[in-house]
């Protein structure tokens, strides 16, 4: 049971874990919702400057919730809905459907105190019965199951993917569109991953080395080159963000719509009585 059990939750988590890494890309420039008029209307704000405005405003948020819909490498479609705190320590809450997957496509995601809870139909069926998987990302078993890598997806800063648009060098204005009724200005550019880079040269240390580190999880998937649309409303802050490239395992093409920011976020670990604690059983398999 212990290999049908390791093979069925490292795939699954791999999947919903790379899944969330780019669901949460979208924290882009945020802040509160604002209600305003859209501040490209503005004569003075060029597109890059509004976009660069916005990707300031992204060192504020301190938590978020939002939907998402669209197509990710493995997992194909999906859509959910999340809540993410950064501050004073990341966690998050995910619920996602898989619409390629049929009757096991509905995952579940906790990320609490440097451990991830994977739950839904599939693993239960793997865990008699109990609801939640849970590992350690920074303990051997969540090495064996390629936590390290996923735990430096799962705790990654969402807000720093938004910032990618300010290396593009063809960003432009759509124009004005209302998104959830509020209104807001389209943005649009192309930026390959050396573009972005090279824009960093100017940015102090600490933001340079947070930025850098948005890097990684693209260049590990083959994707070079992305496509963004940023909707920014009237106070600066991004409402609704897509994202698009082409990756070594199929095609990359999400939207993120922001419900709220800066709003208290309480996640909490699910019951221990429905959880499998993987590290304990490798260790029974092992003994």
């Amino acid at each position: 049971m212990m290999l049908s059990v390791r093979g069925s939750v490292r795939h699954r988590a791999a999947g919903a874990v790379l899944a969330a890494a780019f669901l949460s890309v979208g924290a882009t420039a945020c802040g509160s919702l604002g209600k305003g008029s859209a501040e490209g209307d503005s004569p003075r704000m060029t597109p890059a400057a509004a976009v660069a405005k916005a990707a300031k405003n992204t060192e504020d948020i301190t938590s978020f919730r939002y939907r998402m819909t669209g197509k990710v490498p493995v997992e194909g479609r999906v859509e959910a809905e999340a809540a993410m705190s950064l501050k004073p320590s990341i966690a998050m809450s995910m619920k996602m459907t898989a619409l390629d997957q049929g009757a096991d496509g509905k995952v579940e995601i906790r990320l609490v105190d440097k451990a991830m809870y994977l739950g839904g139909g599939a693993v239960a069926k793997e865990m008699d019965g109990k609801r939640w998987m849970k590992f350690d990302l920074s303990g051997a078993a969540g090495k064996a199951l390629g936590g390290g890598g996923l735990g430096n997806q799962a705790n990654k800063n969402p807000a720093q993917e938004s910032t990618f648009l300010t290396g593009s060098k063809d960003v432009k204005k759509v124009g004005t569109e209302k998104v959830d009724g509020v209104e807001t200005t389209h943005y649009k550019g192309t930026v390959t991953l050396d573009q972005f880079r090279e824009a960093l040269k100017d940015e102090d240390e600490a933001t340079r080395e947070k930025r850098e580190k948005s890097l990684e999880q693209y260049e590990k998937l083959g994707v070079d080159k992305i496509t963004m649309d940023m909707w920014i409303d009237g106070d600066d802050h991004t409402k609704q963000f897509r994202m698009r490239g082409d990756a070594d395992k199929g095609p990359l093409d999400m939207t993120i719509t922001f419900l709220e920011f800066n709003e208290p976020v309480t996640i909490e670990a699910p019951p221990a009585k429905d959880t499998a604690d993987l590290a304990e059983m490798m260790a029974d398999a092992q003994s």
